[in-house]
Order: structure tokens, then C-alpha cells, then sequence
């Protein structure tokens, strides 16, 4: 029997992008107060941003969904949810493979100015791809794509898997 970390392709924390920030002119005032975000606005020489760690609590990211601009659970860390493994990441294969078809998986933006792995903040263009599912109260859930370093990105990380970006590759 097949294991849902192997299925969906979980990995540790400290292999992946663990950290995303977005500047503040990105997110509407309405939502940084709405999702109570203004303890996580932190400044990167003299520009606002709003930083979203898998370690925060609660475990939060942006996204483009349904046309709008959201806070969403960024994964299943708590393991709160049986039925959407217990991960924050999945590798951009086992998508393609259809491995989340059965969860009705659908593909998001999360936006980004930076990203942060294994202690390295990089910039981001136009931000990262995603998935969304929707839990058993029919909340939305973010999953982090995921997929093998390029030999630039594993020189300037040390990890051995990237996010998925959008419009670029590092």
C-alpha cells in the first residue's frame, strides 16, 4: 500500500520554499486587516512586506482564486484533514501524473516579491504556482508545486527542490 507522503510527494520542511513575502502595495488594506496580517509586515530596506511562514501560526499564503485576491491555509500541517495529506508542498510530476485528480485539485497563483529556503531569501517576479482543495467544511487549502533544483538554485540554497515559478526559472 502506497503511503499519502509518497503519493503527493511530501518532503521536510528544510528542503522546501518555507517562506514567501509579498509588499505590502500588493495586498489591499481591507485584507491585510481582514486576515489580521499586520503583525507580519516587516520591512527589507525601507520597502514593506508581508512575510507568510510555514511556521507562522496560523500557516497562511496569498493566492489568485476565483477571479480574487485571498489568505488561504497554506496546508495541512496540523494533519487536521485526512483526506489531503499532511504537507504544505507537492512536487509538480505527481500533478501531472494526475495523483490529486481525485481531490479536484485546482491551479492557483501564489503571489510573491521574494522566497525564502534553507535560510536564503530570493526574488520573485510573478510568483509561484499552486494548488487548491477544499477541506471537509469546504475551505480552501493551498499546496506549494514543487520541483527539482536547478543546479543555480541548489548552489544558492542547498535544497534539492524549488517552487514551480511563474514566467521564470532561477
Amino acid at each position: 500500500m502506497i503511503s499519502i507522503s509518497a503519493m503527493y510527494g511530501e518532503r521536510y520542511a528544510s528542503e522546501m520554499c518555507t517562506a514567501v513575502a509579498l509588499s505590502v502595495s500588493e495586498l489591499p488594506d481591507s485584507l491585510i486587516e481582514e486576515a489580521g496580517l499586520e503583525k507580519r509586515i516587516h520591512d527589507r530596506g525601507g520597502e514593506k512586506e508581508v512575510r507568510f511562514y510555514w511556521r507562522a501560526s496560523p500557516t497562511v499564503l496569498p493566492v489568485w482564486w476565483n477571479g480574487r485576491l485571498q489568505i488561504v491555509r497554506w496546508g495541512n500541517r496540523d494533519r487536521s484533514e485526512r483526506k489531503i495529506p499532511a504537507t504544505g508542498w507537492t512536487w509538480h510530476e505527481s500533478v501531472k501524473d494526475g495523483k490529486w485528480s481525485a481531490l479536484e485539485a485546482e491551479p492557483v497563483v501564489i503571489p510573491a516579491t521574494y522566497g525564502f529556503t534553507d535560510g536564503v531569501w530570493y526574488r520573485v517576479k510573478q510568483g509561484m504556482r499552486g494548488l487548491i482543495v477544499l477541506d471537509r467544511t469546504e475551505k480552501p487549502v493551498v499546496f506549494m508545486l514543487c520541483e527539482p533544483s536547478t543546479r543555480y538554485y541548489r548552489v544558492m540554497t542547498r535544497a534539492e527542490w524549488m517552487p514551480v515559478l511563474v514566467g521564470e526559472v532561477i
